[in-house]
């Protein structure tokens, strides 16, 4: 048994503040901060980088003889399995969805805001029946481009590639390349439209709109459904409620709002802003969540962080953090 074999399921048992340390410590793995891997999750590779608040998530199995690159606040999901003897590199602000199976026996790469939906089948490796007897063998590597979206159940064949901004529909079967600006479904996997014929012209005002849609949904389905708050007062722009003691209050600053006119606290409220207003400049320590250019300050603040996953969870909105 080799040593990699040993330290795989050492990591799978260690509790998940001990296993960066240890990938560390024995694997000279380049961990970032806030990295978590969660329990009875276990990672190995010949080379391992993790970014900034990347995560591997609970029950997930990574086991390569090659490298392993998951890219800045990218995430995969519990119930993974991810083996083989080349390399996965995965950039930043991905998502890999809950019992996902990628076959690495030749090069997968991932770019940038990408994601496959839950159990999404990803194969470089494709053979069964003896070659020697004439049965046919692929062996190739799989590529993603940046902003792609897979959806739950689709199969990705060994050798394709799949253009920037293309939308895959749930269970395609994917065995020709896509090009860029594609929606694509069926089995096989077939273009039938172009992306920019359903992608809307979003305006400031649009995304003032957007986010107003986003505060009340947040209210109905975080603070009333999953919190039981039943004291949630609505306001243009505004929602305001307590929790554990404290008074929050969610703003939203319209592109309209001028610079120097931010809506302030009332009180002893704690404000957490929504801003699509990229003239102004949040107030010093201020809990600021940037739509207009999907930044926001790392925080512990719960409610701050409720409305992020919220909004990265329901509406795609992967807030880069800041500090």
């Amino acid at each position: 048994m080799t040593m990699r074999t040993l330290l795989f399921g050492l990591i799978f048992f260690l509790p998940p503040a001990l296993k960066p340390w240890l990938l560390r410590r024995f694997c000279r793995a380049r961990i970032g901060k806030r990295v978590s891997i969660g329990w009875f999750a276990s990672v190995m590779a010949r080379e391992i980088e993790l970014g900034d608040y990347a995560a591997v998530r609970a029950l997930t199995l990574i086991r390569l003889d090659g490298k392993l690159r998951l890219g800045r606040q990218s995430e995969i999901s519990n119930f993974c399995l991810i083996y083989g003897a080349s390399d996965l590199e995965i950039g930043d602000q991905c998502y890999i969805g809950p019992q996902c199976l990628i076959n690495c026996d030749e090069p997968v790469r991932m770019g940038y805001y990408s994601a496959l939906g839950p159990r999404t089948m990803v194969f470089t490796h494709g053979s069964f029946l003896p070659f020697t007897q004439g049965y046919w063998v692929k062996l190739a590597g799989v590529t993603i481009g940046d902003y792609v979206w897979c959806a739950a159940g689709v199969f990705l064949h060994p050798g394709v590639e799949i253009g920037d901004e293309t939308f895959v529909n749930s269970r395609a079967v994917v065995t020709q390349s896509i090009p860029a600006g594609s929606v694509v479904e069926g089995n096989p996997a077939r273009v039938i439209q172009p992306m920019e014929a359903v992608r809307r012209k979003m305006s400031p005002r649009r995304v003032d709109a957007a986010l107003q849609q986003v505060l009340k949904d947040f209210a109905r389905v975080t603070l009333e459904r999953e919190w039981g708050l039943a004291d949630v007062e609505r306001a243009p722009n505004r929602l305001a409620f307590r929790w554990k003691g404290r008074r929050y209050a969610v703003v939203l600053a319209p592109s309209s709002t001028p610079p120097d006119a931010l809506p302030s606290a009332a009180g002893d409220e704690t404000v957490v802003y929504l801003a699509n207003a990229p003239h102004s400049t949040p107030p010093a320590g201020a809990l600021w969540l940037d739509a207009a250019t999907l930044s926001a300050m790392a925080s512990d603040d719960p409610v701050y962080e409720a409305l992020r996953i919220f909004m990265q969870r329901y509406y795609g909105m992967r807030f880069t953090l800041r500090g």
